[in-house]
């Protein structure tokens, strides 16, 4: 897996919430060469499916991005913004964005707020436009926005913006390259809408009816200045086996199992445990009877701000793990039942 220029392809490639179909057509492309079927369903989910005999596995990375969505043009030609998954008001000041059309704009906010606290009702994107007619004529009220920042690489640090999670997204398409001969059914999903609240991922999981499932994300890294330690992953640690989050407490097997392959193949890891944000691990565990579900993590430095930082060296160890668990020899999910 070429890494830079892959991950660069991904975390340009638009895709908010709800507008996937652009990135999915690229990932599609790039898992072709791995797959015996490719279809996408009603929510726009990519369902990536290698053909076994053995126990249905489900891995999940979401590929949709947050973003800005125009709710109001006003009379001097500025654009009003919603937020499309959790963005903070505090982040998006000067940042340059871009819609699907190619229209670039420049995020402010209102003149003189002085100390009042900064909201997404405060902010506007600026395109340039003299007027309402001439922004209606480039842009128009649900038309969604993304960053326009560049992605890059700096010794072991990769900067991006939207690493949440087109990093893991390569992760899984680098797992699919490594994948060694096996009996599993396997289905790598590409899921849409976890960013405003994992919907993509809950129809997913009740149409595939998986027997396990392994979750691709990225966690909150513990290694900035004034940590205040609600997780515990860092860059540079090795692949984040989850734990918990606030959407899923990943079954104890799962995690011993993962922990155990880690080991055996000799790859890096660290325990992923956060007290805040969620994965689509949340729907997926909760879907039909109970899906044995485990998780796989990229620690991420400041995560849904427009530049992201993770560390080449855990998404090869990511990779690395995801491949070893679709490859191995899997007990019958009932045997696991306590």
């Amino acid at each position: 897996m070429e890494l830079l220029n892959t991950l660069r392809t991904l975390c340009t490639t638009f895709g908010p919430s709800g507008q996937e179909k652009e990135i999915a057509s690229v990932i599609a492309a790039l898992a072709a060469p791995y797959a015996d079927e490719i279809s996408r369903d009603v929510l726009g989910n990519l369902i990536v499916h290698k053909k076994g005999s053995g126990p249905k596995v489900m891995f999940a990375a979401h590929m949709d991005s947050i973003g800005l969505m125009v709710t109001h043009i006003t009379d001097e030609g500025f654009l009003r913004v919603g937020k499309l998954g959790g963005i903070s008001p505090r982040d998006m000041l000067g940042i340059p964005v871009r819609f699907q059309n190619g229209v670039m704009g420049m995020v402010y906010e209102d003149d003189e707020l002085g100390d009042v606290k900064r909201e997404m009702g405060h902010l506007f994107i600026d395109i340039g436009a003299k007027n309402a007619e001439e922004a209606r004529e480039r842009v128009q009220v649900g038309d969604a926005a993304v960053f326009a920042a560049f992605t890059n690489q700096s010794g072991h640090a990769l900067i991006s913006p939207y690493l949440d999670n087109r990093v893991s997204c390569l992760a899984l398409l680098w797992a699919m390259e490594l994948l060694e001969e096996t009996d599993n059914d396997l289905y790598f999903v590409f899921t849409t809408q976890e960013e405003v609240g994992t919907r993509g991922a809950q129809t997913a999981a009740y149409a595939i009816d998986s027997d396990y499932a392994v979750i691709a994300d990225v966690t909150i890294a513990d290694d900035l200045p004034g940590s205040k330690h609600t997780c515990s992953s860092k860059c540079g640690g090795g692949a984040a086996i989850k734990v918990m989050d606030s959407l899923v407490i990943c079954h104890p097997e799962m995690v011993d199992m993962l922990k155990k392959l880690a080991e055996e193949k000799q790859i890096p890891f660290q325990m992923d445990v956060i007290s805040g944000g969620g994965t689509d691990g949340g729907p997926i565990h909760k879907s039909r009877a109970g899906v044995f579900t485990g998780g796989v993590s990229v620690p991420c430095r400041n995560t849904h701000c427009p530049q992201e930082v993770a560390y080449a060296e855990d998404v090869e160890a990511v990779a690395r793990l995801l491949a070893a668990f679709a490859a191995k020899k899997l007990p019958r999910a009932d045997a696991l039942r306590g």
